[in-house]
């Protein structure tokens, strides 16, 4: 049963059998690799590697730095012909550092050396691992998951969720993940229970993929992992709605779930820490799901990190049509590409060409005040006046009304009778907002300095006048003995 139904959200249609009917196939090796430094949240990995260089399929070739980062390993053996840019996977098309690798053919991996029993090695002892496979949230945050594993343990954990949704249109890369690899993934769970030290383990699936929730439930039995269907209604998969769903507890606004004893994670980041823990596998590849009604041949493929979405989508498929979009991620939140030069990276979930007919050209029309917006916002917000507020320049009166509790979803812009672009409005305004607090912020770090150089400026003048008034002082003094001296 359920335990709570939640507030708003959509159903569009899942288009979900267009690539969730055949198993994963592993993409073959490409001719070259573009292998990039910035495939998570934070600071880009730092290159370890030079040109010329020979590594083996799993070596580190990128370490992470700052706080929040993550290392990039190499996705198959050969040699590195190049550390340049490249265009990123994201709308502007800008580039990104890049290791360009040709694979040897081998595939052979470096040495693998997993820990006897990893259930054994310490709750530190797990994230550290985790963190040097590079494995980041594989929903699509990309969020380093040592960081959040580390974080969550000083923060008295109760409850670890497993986000199995996968709500978003034509993906089904999960699906069929959980389908095939059910115990590793369990296996993953525990590993992660034990590194945050939670007392209970809900893996939250959609109920349109009975299979899996069958295979996750027979590979559960006796873990203590609880494995609990979750309506079909986008976006289940977002983090605030399934920790709701599942607990009842509604995360209030601008806290982390972590502060209610609560941490959420993939099933694919929780296949790739048990690869990582059992196996001694870096994150390399990951599975991808290609589909959409311009495609071939749709499916799921194991693809290694580094392979260009133009070779991905032309030896695994191929078009029927051109396509009018090209997506990477899910429809409602993905990216939309500028074309296919970009690499597959660690938060690629899928890569996705719609026709015509997929896809909505109706130009923007007047609000009609129908409100299902407002029926559809999972977080409870007035999607209408917030967009009356930004197009009219107040930014503050948007944000006063929850923009910054906006999780850009996309539901508001799907159901919209006039198909008013609200989620862009609500992305450009935060945008403009983070511009100005940043610009706040600036300003306030140059009064801070103007204030300091004023105070230190004041003392210099001070133990200036000091010293010459000492030195007067002296010179008196010394005058007064010099007359002394000759009166006597």
């Amino acid at each position: 049963m359920f335990r709570k139904t939640v507030r708003g959200g959509v159903h569009p249609c899942g288009h979900k059998s267009l690539s969730n009917d055949s198993p994963i196939r592993y993409f073959p090796l490409s001719d070259t690799l573009y292998v990039s430094m910035q495939q998570h949240i934070g600071a880009p990995a730092s290159p370890v590697v030079r040109p010329g260089d020979h590594v083996l399929k799993g070596q580190l070739i990128a370490s992470s730095q700052g706080n929040i980062s993550a290392p990039v390993h190499a996705p198959t053996s050969g040699r590195i012909l190049a550390l340049a840019e490249h265009t990123a996977p994201h709308p502007s098309g800008l580039p990104v550092l890049v290791a360009t690798l040709e694979p040897d053919g081998l595939d052979e991996w470096g040495a693998l050396n997993p820990p006897s029993d990893p259930m054994a090695l310490s709750p530190e002892e797990v994230c550290i691992r985790i963190g040097a496979a590079g494995i980041v949230g594989m929903g699509g945050a990309t969020f380093p998951s040592a960081v959040k594993l580390n974080l969550s343990l000083n923060s008295q954990i109760q409850t670890l969720i497993i986000n199995g949704g996968e709500c978003e249109p034509y993906l089904s890369c999960d699906d069929r993940l959980m389908r095939e690899r059910a115990t590793l993934i369990i296996q993953g769970i525990l590993l992660m229970q034990h590194a945050v030290q939670a007392r209970e383990v809900l893996v939250g699936i959609e109920d349109n993929k009975p299979d899996a929730i069958s295979a996750m439930q027979q590979a559960a039995q006796g873990s203590g992992v609880q494995v609990i269907p979750v309506p079909s209604q986008y976006p289940m998969g977002s983090e605030k709605q399934l920790i709701q769903q599942l607990t009842g507890i509604e995360i209030p606004a601008m806290s982390r779930a972590a502060a209610s004893g609560i941490i959420v994670h993939n099933v694919a980041t929780a296949y790739a820490a048990a690869e990582a823990l059992y196996q001694g596998k870096p994150l390399v590849s990951r599975i991808v799901t290609l589909s959409g009604g311009a495609v071939t041949h749709p499916g799921n493929w194991q693809v290694p990190l580094g392979t260009l979405a133009s070779h991905f989508l032309n030896r695994a498929s191929g078009f029927n049509e051109k396509p009018a979009r090209l997506i990477m991620g899910g429809p409602m939140m993905g990216i939309q590409l500028p074309d296919l030069n970009v690499p597959v990276i660690k938060g690629t979930s899928g890569i996705l060409a719609l026709t015509e007919n997929e896809i909505n050209h109706t130009n923007p029309g007047p609000c009609v005040r129908c409100g299902n917006c407002v029926r559809s916002c999972p977080m409870g917000l007035l999607p209408l006046e917030m967009a009356a507020n930004i197009r009219s320049g107040e930014l503050k009166k948007a944000n006063e009304l929850g923009l910054h509790d906006c999780v850009a979803c996309g539901a508001c812009s799907y159901i919209c009778p006039s198909s008013i672009p609200l989620t862009h409005l609500f992305n450009y305004a935060k945008g403009e907002l983070a511009q100005q607090q940043k610009a706040r912020q600036k300003m306030e770090n140059t009064k801070v300095l103007a204030q300091r150089r004023e105070r230190r400026l004041e003392r210099q003048a001070k133990e200036k006048e000091a010293l010459m008034a000492a030195r007067r002082a002296a010179a008196a003094a010394k005058k007064a003995a010099q007359q002394q001296k000759e009166e006597a």
